[in-house]
């Protein structure tokens, strides 16, 4: 058996499921290995993972870095998550566009993002687990961000009443907003 990619709208962005061994004691499966993912286009070398805890109804995002520009490798260990990204590259021919799925800790999905997108998710679960494997490091200055409910975007988001979001992400400005040399170049 192999990893499936299932491809998306946005060619660079891509949903990986991966095989998954279940037996009487539960489940086992490869969360990654470089030389399978290489085979599938995913040629990255990941230098840090991250493990964000959610409650129900939060929504964190859309974030990306732009002078140390991470591409993610995103998977829910735990709980379920609505998983967005967003193409900011200018001059992008599928720029503005998105693409969202749903990760959890039972179907066991991927998602796949380039550098040059914005990331975002939201918790559809009373908690979730979300790791993602990251091809550069954090820098905290070099962190911003579009709004997650940019009218011009239209993401749709399975909301269930107001989410919860961040006092800084409530203040990230639309994608037209936001200033060009603050945006990364396709």
């Amino acid at each position: 058996m192999k990893l499936v990619v299932q491809e998306t709208h946005i060619p660079d962005v891509k949903i990986i499921i991966p095989v998954v061994y279940h037996d009487n004691r539960g489940f086992f499966l490869e969360t990654f290995h470089a030389d399978k993912y290489r085979e599938l286009g995913i040629d990255r070398t990941f230098v840090q993972d991250n493990h964000s805890h959610s409650r129900k109804g939060v929504l964190r995002g859309l974030h990306y870095q732009l002078t140390r520009p991470q591409a993610k490798l995103i998977y829910v260990t735990y709980g379920e998550i609505y998983d967005v990204a967003v193409d900011i590259r200018v001059g992008s021919p599928t720029f503005g566009q998105w693409v969202g799925h749903h990760l959890s800790g039972d179907n066991h999905h991927q998602l796949f993002i380039p550098e040059g997108f914005a990331h975002g998710f939201y918790v559809l679960s009373d908690r979730a687990d979300v790791i993602y494997k990251c091809s550069d490091v954090y820098v905290p200055g070099d962190e911003f961000g579009i709004a997650w409910n940019d009218p011009t975007l239209n993401i749709d988001w399975p909301l269930v009443g107001e989410p919860i979001v961040s006092d800084k992400d409530a203040q990230l400005p639309a994608l037209n907003a936001a200033p060009k040399e603050h945006l990364p170049r396709y």
